[in-house]
């Protein structure tokens, strides 16, 4: 059986398929990048699908599940390259992908997640607005 090979770029992980999806390697990507989120602690995943002609049903399922699983561990997934055929595939066997973010490549996958992080963390100088204890000199 052959594996997706799941690399590590920054904060993401960039996990590109440019194989046949079958049932087993699906099965065995969501193990592996579900290891290699906690080993890593990034917090975005890119998955590149730009390769695959065809997703069917099985396939379908797992991306959203590998996404639903890379959430729980504080990771978001955006979905990348994904060809016309593929999301009117997927739109006809009534998977909408709840939950997974989609780009049209890598590069605009990559700008995504860093917007998405940039907007989730705090900003030091409205706590310090925010804190009513905070001391302030003239």
């Amino acid at each position: 059986m052959e594996r997706v090979p799941v690399l590590k770029i920054g904060d993401i992980l960039l996990v590109s398929i440019q194989i046949d999806m079958e049932d087993q390697t699906a099965l065995q990507l969501q193990e592996d990048l579900a290891e290699r989120i906690v080993a890593t602690g990034c917090h975005g995943v890119i998955i590149d699908i730009s390769a695959l002609d065809i997703v069917d049903s099985f396939v379908g399922r797992t991306l959203a599940t590998i996404a639903s699983v890379s959430r729980v561990l504080d990771a978001e997934t955006v979905v990348v390259g994904m060809r016309p055929a593929v999301a009117i595939t997927l739109v006809e066997l009534g998977l909408s992908l709840q939950g997974i973010r989609t780009a049209l490549n890598v590069e605009l996958g990559i700008e995504m997640l860093a917007r998405s992080r940039a907007e989730a963390e705090p900003d030091d100088d409205d706590e310090d607005e925010a804190d009513p204890a905070a001391v302030s000199t003239p």
